[in-house]
C-alpha cells in the first residue's frame, strides 16, 4: 500500500479490518469525497501465502495470526477449547475455511420476531446478491474420493437428498422444488457445478459445500481479497492503519457521541483520530462492546443494556452464543482432530477420519465479562456449554453420534474404515454417549450475539435495527456481535450481508445530512 499522511479527522472511522470492516471500507470510499480510516490489529494478508492459500487454514490455528482466546471452566463441557480469532486483515474470512451459507428464511423470520425489523429474508437475500466473494461448490479437481463415498453413504443410511449447490436456493429465491444433484449441470470448461432451474431452501441434505475461493489457484476469496485488495493504495480517501489497536473511545461531555479514538501501533506510537460522522465498531463479537476498546472510554461503559451502566470488571455483561435442529449438522475431515480425545486416554492415530456432529442453533447461552481494566487483557469467554434447562444441546450431540455411526457402517464409506477409535464400541448408552460427547465437544469458531440487535425498548438490545448503538448518536456495531439469534449454518455470509446493508444505511444518512447542510 502506498504511504499516506494520516489525517486528524475522517468522516468515518472503522475499528476492525475483519470480514465486515473490509466491506465498509470498500463501499464507503466509492465516493471520493468520503474519507475513511480503518484500524486493524493484525498485519496485511497481501503478501502472506500461508493466509492466502486456503489449504493452509489448519496451520493458522494457534499461530501468529490467531488471538487464541481461552475458555473458562465448563462444568458440563470441554474447558480446554482455544477459540481462534483472526489477527490479520480480512479477519476470520482470512482464517477460516470459507464455508458459505446464506441465512435461511426461518433464521430471518426469527430475527424479525426478536425485534430486528428490516432484516427479513427478502431484504437479506437482496444484500446477499451484492457479496463480492467468488462462491461455488468445491471444484471437481479438489474433491476427495473418501468424501464422495461419505456423501453416498449418508444418502443410503439416512435417506437425505444430495444437494448439488447449497447456495442455489438463495439465488432462485426459493421457487420450485428442492435442489438435488440431478438438477445440477457442470460447466465443462471450469468444472464448476451450476444449478439448472430453481430450488427452495433445503431442510436436510448432504453434498459438497460451497466455498469462497478461486479453484484455479486454490486461493481464498476472503473479504480482504474481494473488497480491499483491489483498492489498497488506489483510493486516496481510504487510510488503513495496520497492526494498530484502539484502546480508548473519546466521548463528548454528555456521553451521547464519540468524538474520536485513541490508538497505538506495534511500535508503541500513539495517535488520536477524530470522526466527523460516525465510528463503526467491527472488532468482532469478543472485542466489541463492552470489552477492550471501551474499557477506558470517557464517562461511560457500554453494556448489554446500553450506555451509562457501570460494571465491575468481573461482572457478566452480555450473552454469547457459539455454533458448537434437534437436527444435528455434521462435518467430516480427513484430519485426526485428536486433541480432545487424546486427553481422555484415546490413542492418536497418524491417519483418521473425523465426523463431527454440530449443534447449529444451540439453546445454551454463555456470557462474556472483563477480568481487567487493561484493554490488552482478553475478556473471559464462558460459553456455558450444555447448560440449557431441557438438555437439548447434549441430546442433539447424542443424536449426531448415533447418526455418524450409521453412516460409518454403510458402504461405500465403510470400506475406508478399519475400526472406531472414539468413542469406541464400549460406549453405547445415551448417558455414556452424552458424557463422552460433552467432554470432547469442540467449537467451529462461531461466537456471536454479544451486542444484540433489537427494538429500542428491549432492555437486552445494544443496537437498534439500523445497527446504531442505543444511547449514542454516531456509533454503530457491524459484525456478528449484533446477531439477535444464531443462524442455522456458518455465519460468514450473514456477516457480509450485515455489512453490505450497513453500508447503505450509513450512506443514506450521510447524503441526507449533506443535502440538509447544502440548504443552509
Amino acid at each position: 500500500m502506498d504511504p499516506y499522511t494520516p489525517l486528524e479527522t475522517y468522516d468515518y472511522i472503522i475499528i476492525g479490518g475483519g470480514t465486515a470492516g473490509c466491506v465498509l471500507a470498500d463501499r464507503l470510499t466509492l465516493d471520493p469525497n468520503i474519507t475513511v480510516a480503518m484500524i486493524e490489529g493484525g498485519p496485511s494478508d497481501h503478501d502472506k501465502p500461508q493466509v492466502l492459500q486456503l489449504s493452509e487454514w489448519l496451520s493458522l490455528l494457534g499461530g501468529p495470526y490467531d488471538y487464541q482466546y481461552k475458555t473458562t471452566e465448563q462444568p458440563r463441557g470441554n474447558s480446554h477449547i482455544m477459540h481462534s480469532r483472526a489477527k490479520v486483515l480480512g479477519g476470520c474470512s482470512s482464517h477460516n475455511t470459507l464455508i458459505c451459507f446464506r441465512p435461511f428464511p426461518e433464521d430471518c423470520d426469527d430475527w424479525v420476531n426478536a425485534g430486528a425489523t428490516g432484516w427479513d429474508s427478502t431484504t437479506m437475500q437482496h444484500y446477499g446478491d451484492k457479496i463480492k466473494l467468488n462462491i461455488a461448490p468445491v471444484h471437481t479437481k479438489d474433491r476427495n474420493p473418501i468424501m464422495a463415498d461419505w456423501i453416498s453413504s449418508c444418502t443410503s443410511a439416512l435417506g437425505v437428498p444430495v444437494i448439488g449447490d447449497f447456495d442455489s436456493w438463495s439465488r432462485s429465491r426459493g421457487e420450485g422444488g428442492e435442489t438435488s444433484v440431478e438438477a445440477v449441470v457442470r460447466d465443462e470448461v471450469s468444472g464448476v457445478e451450476r444449478v439448472k432451474g430453481r430450488g427452495k431452501a433445503f431442510s436436510e441434505g448432504v453434498g459438497w459445500l460451497s466455498i469462497a475461493y478461486t479453484p484455479e489457484d486454490g486461493k481464498r476469496s476472503s473479504a480482504s481479497v474481494a473488497y480491499v485488495h483491489p483498492i489498497m493504495g488506489k483510493r486516496k480517501n481510504l487510510h488503513i492503519y495496520l497492526e494498530s489497536w484502539v484502546y480508548k473511545l473519546n466521548l463528548n461531555s454528555d456521553a451521547t457521541s464519540i468524538k474520536g479514538v485513541c490508538l497505538r501501533d506495534k511500535h508503541g506510537v500513539e495517535m488520536v483520530l477524530k470522526a466527523t460522522h460516525e465510528v463503526l465498531l467491527c472488532a468482532g463479537e469478543t472485542d466489541e462492546l463492552p470489552p477492550q476498546t471501551v474499557m477506558q472510554s470517557d464517562s461511560a461503559l457500554f453494556t448489554s443494556c446500553g450506555v451509562n451502566s457501570p460494571l465491575s470488571p468481573d461482572e457478566p455483561c452480555c450473552d454469547l452464543t457459539d455454533n458448537a435442529l434437534r437436527h444435528p449438522c455434521a462435518d467430516i475431515y480427513t484430519v485426526p482432530f485428536a486433541d480432545n480425545t487424546e486427553r481422555l486416554g484415546y490413542p492418536r492415530p497418524p491417519h483418521a477420519i473425523c465426523m463431527t456432529p454440530n449443534i447449529p442453533r444451540p439453546k445454551s447461552r454463555g456470557r462474556l465479562y472483563l477480568t481487567s481494566k487493561d484493554p490488552a487483557v482478553h475478556p473471559a469467554l464462558d460459553f456455558r456449554y450444555f447448560t440449557d434447562a431441557e438438555d437439548y444441546d447434549a441430546k442433539t450431540i447424542v443424536d449426531g453420534l448415533k447418526l455418524a455411526r450409521k453412516v460409518a457402517a454403510t458402504a461405500p464409506f465403510s470400506q475406508w474404515l478399519k475400526h472406531e477409535v472414539a468413542p469406541g464400541l464400549h460406549i453405547q448408552s445415551d448417558e455414556d454417549l452424552s458424557e463422552y460427547g460433552r467432554k470432547v465437544a469442540h467449537t467451529v469458531y462461531h461466537p456471536a450475539g454479544t451486542c444484540k440487535m433489537g427494538a429500542v425498548s428491549d432492555e437486552l438490545a445494544v443496537v437498534d435495527p439500523e445497527l446504531r448503538v442505543i444511547g449514542l448518536n454516531n456509533a454503530r456495531v457491524v459484525d456478528a456481535s449484533v446477531f439477535p439469534l444464531m443462524v442455522s449454518a456458518n455465519p460468514m455470509l450473514t456477516v457480509l450481508i450485515i455489512a453490505e446493508r450497513a453500508s447503505d444505511l450509513i450512506l443514506a444518512e450521510y447524503y441526507k445530512k449533506e443535502k440538509a447542510g447544502s440548504r443552509l
